[in-house]
Protein backbone atom coordinates (compact mmCIF):
# COMPACT_ATOMS: atom_id res chain seq x y z
CA UNK A 1 0.00 0.00 0.00
CA UNK A 2 1.65 3.22 -1.16
CA UNK A 3 0.52 6.70 -0.05
CA UNK A 4 -1.80 5.13 2.44
CA UNK A 5 -4.06 6.94 4.87
CA UNK A 6 -4.06 5.63 8.43
CA UNK A 7 -7.50 5.45 10.03
CA UNK A 8 -9.24 4.05 13.08
CA UNK A 9 -12.79 3.93 11.75
CA UNK A 10 -15.32 1.49 13.14
CA UNK A 11 -17.12 -0.26 10.26
CA UNK A 12 -19.89 -2.79 9.77
CA UNK A 13 -18.74 -5.88 7.87
CA UNK A 14 -20.51 -8.70 6.09
CA UNK A 15 -18.23 -11.75 6.17
CA UNK A 16 -18.57 -15.40 5.24
CA UNK A 17 -17.21 -18.22 7.34
CA UNK A 18 -16.08 -21.59 6.04
CA UNK A 19 -13.14 -23.96 6.36
CA UNK A 20 -9.40 -23.88 5.70
CA UNK A 21 -8.16 -20.75 3.94
CA UNK A 22 -11.73 -19.49 3.64
CA UNK A 23 -12.32 -19.57 7.40
CA UNK A 24 -13.31 -15.87 7.51
CA UNK A 25 -13.60 -13.65 4.44
CA UNK A 26 -14.88 -10.05 4.55
CA UNK A 27 -17.24 -9.55 1.57
CA UNK A 28 -18.60 -6.04 2.06
CA UNK A 29 -18.29 -3.24 4.59
CA UNK A 30 -20.10 -0.02 5.40
CA UNK A 31 -18.13 3.05 6.43
CA UNK A 32 -19.28 5.56 9.05
CA UNK A 33 -20.34 7.86 6.18
CA UNK A 34 -22.79 5.16 5.01
CA UNK A 35 -20.75 4.33 1.89
CA UNK A 36 -20.71 0.60 1.14
CA UNK A 37 -17.59 -1.07 -0.25
CA UNK A 38 -17.79 -4.42 -2.08
CA UNK A 39 -14.64 -6.48 -1.53
CA UNK A 40 -13.47 -7.98 -4.83
CA UNK A 41 -10.22 -9.57 -3.67
CA UNK A 42 -8.70 -10.72 -0.39
CA UNK A 43 -4.95 -10.30 -0.05
CA UNK A 44 -2.82 -10.76 3.05
CA UNK A 45 -4.50 -11.98 6.21
CA UNK A 46 -2.90 -12.76 9.52
CA UNK A 47 -3.56 -12.73 13.27
CA UNK A 48 -1.71 -10.35 15.56
CA UNK A 49 -1.90 -9.48 19.26
CA UNK A 50 -3.05 -6.35 21.05
CA UNK A 51 -2.19 -7.15 24.64
CA UNK A 52 -4.12 -10.32 25.45
CA UNK A 53 -6.57 -9.83 22.54
CA UNK A 54 -6.19 -11.41 19.10
CA UNK A 55 -6.76 -9.14 16.11
CA UNK A 56 -7.23 -10.63 12.65
CA UNK A 57 -5.89 -8.35 9.90
CA UNK A 58 -7.26 -8.47 6.34
CA UNK A 59 -5.88 -6.55 3.35
CA UNK A 60 -8.69 -6.27 0.79
CA UNK A 61 -9.51 -4.30 -2.35
CA UNK A 62 -12.57 -3.15 -4.25
CA UNK A 63 -10.50 -3.03 -7.45
CA UNK A 64 -9.65 0.68 -7.17
CA UNK A 65 -8.67 1.16 -3.55
CA UNK A 66 -6.86 -1.05 -1.04
CA UNK A 67 -8.13 -1.31 2.53
CA UNK A 68 -6.97 -2.89 5.77
CA UNK A 69 -9.69 -4.28 8.00
CA UNK A 70 -9.02 -5.51 11.53
CA UNK A 71 -11.32 -7.82 13.50
CA UNK A 72 -11.03 -7.83 17.30
CA UNK A 73 -12.00 -11.34 18.42
CA UNK A 74 -12.67 -10.33 22.04
CA UNK A 75 -14.75 -7.21 21.39
CA UNK A 76 -16.23 -8.62 18.15
CA UNK A 77 -15.66 -5.31 16.36
CA UNK A 78 -14.26 -4.39 12.95
CA UNK A 79 -12.11 -1.33 12.21
CA UNK A 80 -10.87 0.14 8.95
CA UNK A 81 -7.28 1.08 9.71
CA UNK A 82 -5.76 1.91 6.30
CA UNK A 83 -6.83 3.06 2.85
CA UNK A 84 -4.74 3.57 -0.32
CA UNK A 85 -5.67 4.28 -3.95
CA UNK A 86 -4.22 2.00 -6.64
CA UNK A 87 -3.37 5.10 -8.71
CA UNK A 88 -1.29 6.70 -5.96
Amino acid sequence: MNDETFLNERVQVIATFGEGLELCVPRKFRRASGREIDVTKLGLRHPTSAGLRTIHVFDVTDGGTDYRLEFDTERLTWHLTREADHNA
